[in-house]
């Protein structure tokens, strides 16, 4: 599990009880569809105290359980949740995305060991399977939730089921060219899908869906070669620009937008001529990741021009 859970979690208690739950002999509520697959419902539920062990543990033995920690008076959940709900309802009963106000279930958030939000916590078969914090470009998703399908699809029969039903059904309306830069994305290949989305715009200039998913390709194939260590080479070398910007996109990929966006305003700050345009350019880049409206952005355009002007 990743480091955004601060300790060990525990369902095990949880987990016993709804094994137990599911080998008694069904009294109405809880069928299961057949292969499995538990009855049609909602893509994204709202889960409190009272129901976590129902529409989380239990669903999750069927199930991919998305579990997603949020609160109202956070900016980037506000972000990150409409993403989560969209690919929740494209995937057809894979997985259910659990949406959980921390503030009004503080037990919960507590049980998680839940240091910051958004935290999102992916539960198979009544237990964490991995988990992260921060907001997370849709690409990045994508690629995180189909990494766990293709990991849980022998082991949770929801899963199965479903991929069996998408491929005898196919996803009608979806563009060819979007599927093939979708997958390479997936596979991490992050050139292939860079090409496709190319040559997307190469014979349509204007199509924005492309242009955006251009920006968070390109974002993730500079995200990937960077490691935590890059902040600290950085922090020892504050005239590297290549270390400030490395830096930066390795913070704003695991979530610390504010940090990675500080740190190249500083640098506008210090420098002047070719080298401020760089960086100017570098920060702006790293805006278009996100929604214009982003609390992160405005506050980071308004320093960015104080900084300039």
């Amino acid at each position: 599990m990743s480091a955004a859970l601060s300790g060990a979690v525990d369902l095990s208690g949880l987990k016993a009880r709804a094994d137990a739950a599911r080998q008694q002999p069904s009294q109405g509520g809880g069928q299961q569809s057949q292969g499995g697959r538990p009855a049609a419902g909602a893509a994204v539920i709202d889960v409190t105290e009272a129901t976590f062990q129902a529409e989380v543990v239990e669903r999750s033995l069927q199930q991919l359980v998305v579990v997603d920690l949020w609160a109202d008076w956070c900016g980037p959940c506000k972000q990150l949740s409409p993403v989560l709900e969209k690919l929740a309802a494209e995937s057809n009963g894979a997985w259910v995305l659990a949406k959980i106000d921390v503030d009004a279930n503080p037990r919960i958030s507590q049980l998680f060991g839940v240091q910051s939000i958004p935290t999102v916590v992916a539960i198979a078969g009544g237990q964490p399977v991995d988990a992260f914090s921060g907001a997370q470009p849709e690409p990045q998703l994508r690629q995180w939730i189909g990494q766990l399908l293709e990991a849980l699809q022998d082991k949770l029969p929801g899963v199965q089921a479903a991929q069996q039903e998408g491929g005898e059904e196919g996803e009608p309306g979806q563009d060819p060219r979007f599927v093939e830069a979708e997958d390479a994305f997936e596979r991490g290949d992050f050139a292939a899908a860079e090409a496709a989305y190319q040559r997307i715009l190469d014979s349509e200039p204007g199509n924005e869906q492309a242009k955006a998913a251009l920006v968070q390709v390109r974002f993730a194939a500079r995200a990937a070669d960077t490691d935590p260590s890059a902040v600290a080479r950085a922090d020892a070398a504050p005239d590297d620009l290549e270390a400030q910007f490395a830096a930066a996109d390795h913070e704003v990929a695991v979530g610390q937008v504010e940090s990675g966006f500080g740190r190249l305003v500083a640098a506008v700050r210090r420098t002047a001529g070719d080298d401020r345009n760089r960086v100017r350019e570098h920060l702006v880049g790293l805006f278009e990741l996100f929604d214009p409206a982003d609390e992160r952005v405005i506050k980071a355009r308004r320093d960015l021009a104080s900084a300039l002007y």
